[in-house]
């Protein structure tokens, strides 16, 4: 089918464009490179250096064969977004096309009015795309678990049946975001439920955990297609500045007492979980909510699991706890229900010694492009 791929130039959509591709749909992706720009700006460089999004399209067709068209532009710009949607006429679109960091929005009012500003304005005008010029496309929304917060009750698969007063209703999860990333991202949802009921769109709102890994089969193809792999304190996920502290002999940086508890997944099963719901698409008239991660860990946990690796591997990997420059709970409940995705077909990656080694592996031979003054905290909450 025809797939168009917002913010295809990202840690995940970029891998994702690739394996609709391999997939045999024809996939559009669409970047106004509004990350690369920031991680510049804030010096914080992936890892590895990355193609711009044409040379690798380019790099990709020439290796596999399989065509990815490329559009750069700004999804907040309606009249742009709109000629794309019309011209193209997806069948389904991926939307990531966000300011991806909590971190960044959280230094000052300039990056949070950025974030605010390109979350809300692209989700609107992406909606709006699909009203006018092709009302059957499945919107296929990444959003975060981090919306739900780390509430003192099990959280569901993002709707809660309510009984007041003997009288019962359902509603969304109540959510209470820890950053302003994470609360465009809750107002990204509200958006969306809203013009489904008006509307009758059909939306899968994708409530992912923090994503891990380097490796896809369309990846592995060559080097010069890696994804943007971070390991930053403003855009690194938590295992992914681990693995870069560990190679770079620097202690791994819990923050505060470690307890803080997410579900987390494999960068292949991001792919995996964002075809099974494009596979079987939500209904018209539907917000589908599913919980996307595989495995629950600690921050103690993650740091636990790549000292006795890194150990194995001759590294010498030292845990610090240093004080905490976010505001949020460092020991909580957290009990989350995530069968949607399983019953649809998911299976499961999990974090082995063996793919924890295997990424060790990678970052190693990068080991000279590691910038340690990265990688400690650079923005405080509430400072």
């Amino acid at each position: 089918m025809r797939v168009i791929i917002l913010g295809g130039d990202g840690y995940l959509g970029w891998p994702t464009a690739m394996r609709f591709a391999a997939l045999g749909h024809e996939v559009m992706v669409v970047d106004n490179y509004l990350r690369r720009n920031i991680a510049q700006e804030t010096c914080s460089e992936a890892l590895m250096p990355n193609p711009n999004l044409t040379e690798r399209v380019r790099i990709f067709e020439e290796i596999s064969r399989y065509k990815i068209r490329v559009e750069i532009g700004d999804c907040c710009d309606f009249s742009f977004i709109e000629k794309v949607f019309a011209g193209f006429q997806p069948k389904a679109v991926v939307h990531y096309a966000e300011q991806p960091s909590a971190p960044y929005s959280m230094i000052g009012y300039t990056e949070a009015l950025k974030t605010f500003n390109n979350n809300l304005n692209a989700t609107f005008n992406v909606i709006w795309a699909v009203i006018q010029h092709c009302p059957n496309c499945h919107i296929i929304k990444l959003g975060t678990m981090g919306e739900y917060g780390t509430p003192n009750i099990d959280i569901e698969e993002g709707w809660l049946e309510i009984e007041h007063k003997g009288r019962k209703d359902k509603f969304l999860y109540p959510r209470q975001a820890g950053s302003l990333y994470h609360t465009t991202k809750v107002l990204d949802t509200d958006l969306l439920w809203f013009y489904v009921r008006l509307y009758g769109i059909r939306v899968t709102d994708l409530m992912q955990g923090p994503v891990y890994g380097l490796s896809t089969t369309e990846v592995n193809l060559d080097e010069r297609l890696m994804p943007n792999f971070h390991y930053d304190d403003i855009f690194g996920t938590v295992v992914n500045r681990f693995l870069v502290q560990a190679v770079a002999g620097a202690p791994l940086t819990v923050y505060g007492r470690g307890g803080q508890t997410r579900g987390y997944l494999n960068l292949e099963d991001t792919l995996q979980c964002v075809e099974l719901a494009m596979d079987s698409p939500a209904e018209a008239g539907q917000l589908r909510i599913l919980n996307q991660f595989t495995e629950v860990f600690s921050v103690n946990e993650l740091a636990e699991k790549v000292q006795m690796v890194g150990n194995r591997m001759g590294l010498k990997v030292q845990i610090k706890a240093i004080d905490n420059p976010r505001k949020e709970k460092e020991e909580h409940y957290y009990s989350v229900k995530h069968h949607g995705l399983l019953e649809l077909g998911l299976q499961p990656h999990f974090m082995t010694d063996d793919i924890i080694a295997k990424m060790l592996e990678k970052v190693i031979r990068c080991k000279r492009n590691i910038d340690i003054r990265k990688i400690m905290p650079r923005v405080v909450w509430n400072k």
